[in-house]
């Protein structure tokens, strides 16, 4: 029978359920010294985010085949370590939506009525009801920027209070937005919009400081912004600024760059904003539910069976996996280069895998596909037991075809969204892109490639060379792609520099270029 540790105030309910079937002990309150002389003698391991689940923790943990995460974060558990021991990682991104989608209503319904500020006058015994004339959520705009779960939550709430609600998100579809009641927008037209924004994006590097003083000049000076997702999305010193300006009204905000909350922020002195440190998952309710879901994730890793909600990638034979890594590579960067080509988010995906490899697991090489569309678009670890898991929850309809049957190379890989369809194989084991759009081409996908339909004249490619070079970005590779359609080339220049919006924005403005995409592969900027 197999031996569960659990740690760090897990809820009895989760317990219970692992208590059924495993032999767990319950230690609330572990030292890092006590958590290594122990856990040798575990096959499953339960933190909170107190537990630091170190690569010293994982190097003794010599039974060790899964650790639970009861909440999101995994930032206390090395996943690179854990991964590289066969250990698989989950967490529970569903357990606690319900609780951060309410915060979110509160914090809206507490800076819209100054409640908080109210509630402290009460307290210190006065009463000044015109000091505290607020607003009406009825009939207000709200600007939803994130449509994953707590967005689409908030969504739906805000429509039973008669609030109209707008949304940005790149990755959603416009069916998916309407069969949720909302307008997608540009996010320009959200901040200039919006009575009411309310951010539920992941941190990353194209979100960071996505909300910072620019924007929130192009808002109302009504509006009121509110951040129960992630620190680090607004700008904190610039929220500050455009609160005592008066450049907006005011703000709600449960989550900062850093935790807890430095004691010298200017945040903490200003009236127009509301502050409470990190809420958004603390309830009963929530906590109930993330140890339940891990204990449910845990069960079924110890069964041997697929988790959704792992982290990382499960063990794999290696054998299996010296075969397969090439060729999911190459799917997976097919992916990136398939969502960069669709200037709409994808709904309805085919996959086509021909030759030899369709034997093996072609849905496998689906997994990577999705794996490397959304990759870039979410903060939850993206892997091959949740990228399917995932794409349906973005509403991405997902068509599959294999056969053995290949035309000029033994085995390739195409999907297709919309117009575009990209296609690849592998030279031995270097993964090439063959075939973009019908056009013709032999790249390597390298870490960053510039995509440029244009019409075939002389000088095209000299005129984009000459740009680049100009910002000092060298080319280290260059295809040009042919194809049925008159007049129109393809050009295709692997680079070795990184090439801002600035740049990409001058090679469109040339009248011989029809657009310009650039693919950053293995997050090179």
């Amino acid at each position: 029978m197999y031996n569960i540790l659990a740690a760090d105030g897990i809820a009895g309910e989760g317990i219970e359920i692992l208590k059924e079937k495993f032999n767990v002990e319950v230690r609330d309150k572990l030292s890092a010294e006590e958590l290594l002389e122990i856990i040798p003698q575990f096959d499953a391991l339960i933190v909170r985010s107190a537990s630091k689940v170190t690569a010293e923790v994982l190097n003794r943990a010599e039974n060790l085949k899964i650790i639970g995460r009861a909440g999101v974060g995994v930032d206390n558990i090395d996943i690179p370590a854990a991964t590289e021991r066969g250990i698989i990682v989950i967490n529970s991104p569903d357990g606690n939506t319900i609780a951060a989608t309410e915060h979110t209503f509160a914090m809206m319904l507490s800076v819209s009525r100054n409640i908080p500020q109210a509630n402290k006058v009460m307290h210190e015994g006065g009463w000044d009801r015109k000091k505290f004339v607020g607003v009406e959520l009825r009939n207000k705009i709200l600007g939803v920027i994130g449509l994953g779960r707590i967005g689409a939550g908030v969504a739906k709430r805000a429509q039973s209070f008669d609030m109209k609600v707008i949304a940005y998100d790149p990755f959603v579809s416009a069916e998916r937005a309407e069969s949720l009641g909302v307008k997608i927008v540009e996010l320009d037209e959200l901040f200039q919009t919006a009575d009411f924004i309310t951010v539920h994006m992941p941190l990353t590097k194209k979100t960071e400081n996505m909300i910072s003083l620019e924007q929130m000049k192009l808002m109302k000076p009504t509006v009121r912004l509110i951040n129960c997702a992630r620190g680090g999305i607004i700008n904190e010193a610039d929220l500050a600024t455009a609160l005592q300006e008066k450049i907006i009204a005011g703000a709600a905000i449960d989550v900062y760059t850093s935790e807890p909350l430095d004691e010298n922020s200017p945040l903490r002195n200003l009236p127009n904003v509301i502050l409470t440190p990190h809420l958004g998952a603390s309830t009963v309710e929530a906590q109930i539910g993330v140890s339940v879901d891990v204990a449910k994730g845990i069960i079924s890793a110890l069964n041997g069976e697929p988790v959704a909600t792992a982290v990382n990638m499960p063990h794999i034979p290696p054998h299996v996996l010296k075969k397969i890594t090439p060729y999911l590579t190459l799917a997976e960067r097919l992916g990136k280069t398939l969502t960069a080509l669709n200037k709409e988010p994808i709904s309805n995906l085919k996959v086509e895998v021909n030759g030899k490899i369709a034997e093996d697991n072609p849905s496998l090489i689906s997994t990577a596909v999705l794996k490397g569309i959304l990759s870039d678009a979410l903060d939850t670890h993206v892997n091959f037991v949740n990228a399917n898991f995932l794409a349906e929850g973005r509403g991405i309809h997902l068509s599959e075809v294999s056969s053995r049957i290949s035309g000029d190379f033994s085995n390739t890989i195409t999907v297709t969204a919309g117009e575009n369809s990209v296609t690849g194989t592998l030279f031995g084991n270097e993964a090439r892109i063959v075939l973009i759009n019908n056009f013709r081409v032999d790249v390597d996908p390298h870490a960053r490639i510039l995509i440029c339909p244009h019409i075939n004249r002389p000088g095209v490619i000299g005129e984009v060379g000459t740009l680049l070079a100009s910002y000092k970005i060298n080319i280290s590779g260059m295809q040009v792609g042919k194809s049925d359609i008159g007049g129109t080339n393809l050009m295709v220049l692997t680079v070795d520099n990184p090439i801002s919006a600035e740049v990409i924005e001058k090679v469109t403005k040339s009248e011989s270029i029809f657009d310009a995409v650039l693919i950053a592969f293995d997050n090179a900027q």
